[in-house]
């Protein structure tokens, strides 16, 4: 491949089959790292997805040997102003945000390093898989900046001695610590890689979108409450989800011993 047709190569790939939406970064010279025009494409794509009733699962991965590197750091020094900075970390948060807020849930497929705001992007992500070969650091502490944005993300999913080990003292963790740490679900060989994503696919294709979308819009929202506060409000989320066509429907069959049929409403 010529430079011409790599440069006019998109960043962000997007494959859509059978209700599962695989998103690939595809910067792999530059390991995957963030640009400007790949947040962006991750954006607009993912508000794309968030108003397609026909997607009901993603699951984002990346071409090349480096999951994600987190932001480019070459087009960060380009533009040493505070300001600038400002806009971009914003940029950077509202899109794990975004993540967080999307009816559907997310599953990263890691192979390769995560790092910085790579590996924010895996703890952020809903679910994840990893290969062996996958690494994890939230290693900016070595450079003199301390990931303060992938620190929300990772002690969220790790705990907080083990977070900060990590975010201190830049060091790396392999694929097995990172699941044994709740950091990813899987770790699984490359080659049974592709049949553990779809597993994971099938068995949520397989359920209400109704009572997907309420169940992880509701997740995220009780976790951050004190358990008095979580326990109402779980309490009036389910009441209405109990009051959804799916849900009567699901109820009605398990009586009736039979498969339900979802109607997504």
């Amino acid at each position: 491949m010529d430079a011409s047709t790599a440069a006019s190569e998109p960043e962000l790939l997007r494959d859509d089959k059978a209700g599962v939406t695989t998103l690939t970064l595809n910067r792999p010279k530059q390991l995957n790292s963030f640009s400007e025009s790949l947040l962006e494409a991750l954006h607009s794509t993912l508000d794309d997805i968030g108003a397609d009733d026909s997607v009901r699962v993603v699951v984002l991965r990346a071409n090349g040997r480096a999951f994600s590197t987190g932001h480019d750091l070459k087009q960060m020094r380009a533009q040493p102003d505070h300001s600038y900075y400002e806009r971009l970390f914003k940029r950077s948060s509202d899109l794990m945000l975004k993540i967080l807020r999307l009816p559907q849930p997310v599953i990263a497929q890691v192979e390769g390093i995560a790092t910085a705001a790579g590996c924010q992007l895996v703890g952020t992500c809903d679910l994840a898989v990893a290969t062996p070969d996958a690494s994890f650091a939230v290693s900016g502490i070595n450079h003199g900046l301390f990931c303060s944005t992938p620190s929300v993300a990772l002690s969220r999913n790790v705990s907080r001695k083990k977070a900060f080990e990590m975010l201190i003292t830049g060091d790396f963790i392999d694929a097995p610590t990172a699941l044994e740490r709740g950091l990813i679900n899987h770790v699984v060989d490359a080659a049974q890689l592709p049949t553990a994503i779809k597993t994971l696919t099938d068995s949520i294709i397989s359920k209400s979108p109704v009572a997907v979308a309420t169940g992880k819009r509701m997740f995220y929202r009780q976790i951050e409450k004190a358990p008095s506060d979580a326990y109402e409000y779980a309490a009036e989320v389910m009441a209405s989800n109990m009051m959804a066509d799916d849900a009567q429907e699901g109820v009605d069959a398990f009586l009736s011993k039979r498969e339900p049929i979802w109607r997504g409403s």
